[in-house]
């Protein structure tokens, strides 16, 4: 039975509903593999945000070049990948896409290096701060804490033309989420 079907027929049951919730759905899904870009943060970006402070592009910029190797790394052996993460600015997505070349310099390598690059269909679930920090309060054993959260929409640079993006809102069930997101890479 498929995740979508079996979402479908449990619509009356609590689910959480979170951007890892989501990627893993869809990439059962899909039959794809699943990456939760949030078990990639290195240990000092952990510790930072358990105190509650905020991450800064430059606390990013590793974390989001490694998730871009790890990519391009499966992607070129053929599989499919579906990553949760919250890559919120468009200078995030661009390095998912294109890795240290879009970094701050400071992380970049080489002119030499060869420009390596990802497609992405950004799937940006969109929602009020207040159902959001409702989420994240019952959220359990997760390092980031809530009162982060404003700092995180503050950063929030919401895709726009000419990215590859579908805007979703989370005040919808899972399995329509899964549902847009597949017909959506239908017609791709």
């Amino acid at each position: 039975m498929s995740s979508v079907s079996y979402q479908r027929r449990q619509e009356n049951k609590t689910q959480e509903l979170s951007v890892s919730t989501v990627g893993a759905v869809l990439a059962s899904e899909l039959g794809w593999k699943f990456y939760d870009a949030d078990d990639y943060h290195p240990e000092e970006n952990r510790v930072k945000m358990a105190k509650g402070i905020p991450l800064t592009d430059q606390d990013r910029s590793p974390w989001l070049c490694n998730l871009h190797d790890i990519l391009l790394r499966d992607i070129a052996s053929g599989q499919h990948v579906v990553l949760a993460c919250s890559a919120l600015k468009k200078m995030h997505r661009d390095i998912l896409i294109r890795g240290k070349d879009t970094a701050p310099p400071k992380f970049r390598e080489s002119k030499e290096e060869k420009l390596a690059k990802v497609q992405l269909l950004v799937v940006h679930l969109s929602g009020s701060f207040e159902v959001i920090s409702g989420r994240l309060h019952q959220r359990k054993g997760h390092f980031m804490p809530p009162e982060l959260l404003q700092s995180q929409f503050d950063t929030l640079e919401p895709p726009t033309a000419p990215e590859n993006f579908i805007q979703i809102s989370v005040d919808k069930k899972l399995s329509e989420i899964i549902t847009i997101v597949l017909e959506t890479l239908k017609m791709k």
